[in-house]
């Protein structure tokens, strides 16, 4: 087993499960119609119903329940047509009702699974234990004031989807490959729009050590984890420190930690409550869910391709390898994007163009896709000048590098810097006899077994043509003309 720790006395197992805290796309909250936008004004997006006031009544809005079943449905995961909404009891500032309205026995989704890429290569199933509806709380800002804590309540209310896996990984990087995973699909359909750092998606991990083989050890939960890196990095350091206690003859106790990246180690935050501290009793406001075969089927209808079966079409139809696929599937408008590109093109020289050009540009200057400064189509439109011979591969270099400057088209640029590709064979020719007049000694070395020296001349004759000669007749005149 690869992902075996190595403590002081002997080697270890970590085992992680993963509850991803999702906030549904809509544009009200779960039981009341306040706006959800991200960035308002503090507490300006607050119903009577999200502050709790007396007398106000939860109504259940149906697009949290549509996004939570197509979320079911696209993770492979039970539609449980019966469910119940109960409340969570616990104390805290920014929950003004004294309880969160949340699911417990009876979830709307029940247990499914999913395939995770692996870094090696592997494809790995980890199970999904349930999926339920819950509404988010409030917000604590204690950096406003010296001695007071502020409380917005914009957020009270909004939908959260709650995906809980099993313990089933084994290392960070399959708890982050897990994330990764359901953050795609979640994008995919629409129902979350995974931004980590505006608090649209974060994780709690459930992390514990064993001896390989041996029962379960006590898990700890880390709490809030905002980012794929702080993930793996919270992950990491939490294993080491329950080997270390427990090697030491201490005893793990189970609680919830805080991850603290400044200092990049996880610290107590409270004991672990259980079901029973939350007092969890079905709400009387809210009636069971009952969800028709109808409602359900619709949802299923409504899903797009998802990324698996993207990745698949992409190795069968357009020839991909398995790895170019699974980077181009990893985002819908990036896959988008390609499928423009390679319509009725050479479909591996459009993922080229695609992963390495454009990606790495885009990387660079931190630009998403979708404000990409070469659109789709425009860079069709180059790859088409490459493939009818109007330009070498590398004078495109150069357009691109141009197009992604400037945003002109790439044919305009060929025209105004006249870069178009010499395909004249007496020219070529000329130019060729000319770097080998000037070579005899290098001539002799090729003559005498040096092959590699073929490509010092191509390099010197496309120098001198500046890049413009077609590439594939200087090599054929070159050894054509040494040989005699």
């Amino acid at each position: 087993m690869s992902d075996l720790l190595k403590g002081n006395a002997g080697e270890w197992e970590m085992v992680v499960g993963l509850e991803i805290h999702a906030q549904v796309i809509s544009n009200a909250k779960l039981f009341s119609g306040a706006a959800t936008a991200f960035g308002a004004e503090p507490n300006s997006q607050v119903s009577l119903v999200d502050a709790a006031m007396p007398g106000m009544l939860p109504v259940l809005n149906e697009e949290s329940v549509r996004q939570a079943v197509r979320t079911g449905l696209a993770l492979n995961s039970k539609i449980n047509h019966h469910s119940v909404f109960a409340r969570k009891n616990y104390f805290y500032p920014d929950l003004p009702q004294g309880y969160q309205i949340s699911q417990y026995e009876l979830p709307v989704v029940g247990e499914g699974e999913i395939e995770i890429d692996l870094p090696n290569g592997d494809i790995k199933v980890v199970e999904i234990e349930r999926l339920h509806l819950e509404q988010d709380a409030g917000k604590s800002m204690h950096d406003q004031h010296p001695t007071k804590t502020y409380i917005d309540l914009n957020r009270s209310g909004v939908t959260l989807m709650e995906i809980v896996s099993k313990p089933d990984m084994r290392s960070a990087e399959e708890a982050v490959a897990y994330v990764t995973k359901v953050r795609s699909i979640l994008r995919y359909i629409e129902s979350c729009d995974g931004n980590m750092q505006e608090g649209s998606l974060r994780c709690d991990a459930n992390v514990s050590v064993r001896r390989p083989g041996d029962e379960l050890g006590t898990r700890c939960e880390i709490k809030n984890l905002n980012s794929l890196r702080f993930l793996r990095q919270a992950i990491d350091h939490e294993a080491v420190r329950q080997i270390e206690v427990i090697e030491d003859g201490g005893v793990i106790t189970q609680e919830t930690r805080l991850y603290d990246p400044d200092k990049g180690e996880t610290r107590s935050m409270r004991s672990k409550e259980e079901a029973h501290d939350y007092r969890y009793f079905p709400d009387p406001d809210l009636l069971p869910l009952d969800l028709s075969e109808d409602f359900v089927a619709a949802m299923k209808a409504s899903l797009p391709e998802l990324p698996d079966a993207r990745k698949s079409r992409l190795v069968s139809e357009f020839g991909l390898s398995a790895y170019d696929a699974s980077v181009l599937v990893a985002e819908r408008e990036t896959v988008d994007y390609f499928e423009t590109v390679a319509n009725g093109r050479d479909a591996k020289l459009a993922a080229n163009w695609v992963i390495s050009d454009l990606f790495g540009r885009l990387n660079k200057t931190g630009t998403p896709v979708s404000q990409s400064p070469v659109k789709a189509e425009a860079l069709g439109e180059l790859i088409d000048l490459i493939s009818d011979q109007t330009i070498s591969g590398r004078i495109a270099k150069d357009v691109f590098a141009d197009m992604f400057e400037n945003g002109k088209g790439a044919a305009a640029i060929v025209e105004d810097k006249g870069l178009r590709q010499v395909t004249d064979a007496g020219a070529i020719r000329a130019q060729v006899q000319a770097v080998i007049d000037a070579n005899p000694g290098k001539v002799a070395d090729y003559r005498g077994g040096n092959q590699k020296l073929v490509g010092w001349f191509m390099g010197q004759v496309m120098q001198a043509s500046e890049g413009k000669a077609n590439p594939a007749m200087v090599n054929q005149l070159l050894k054509e003309i040494i040989l005699g």
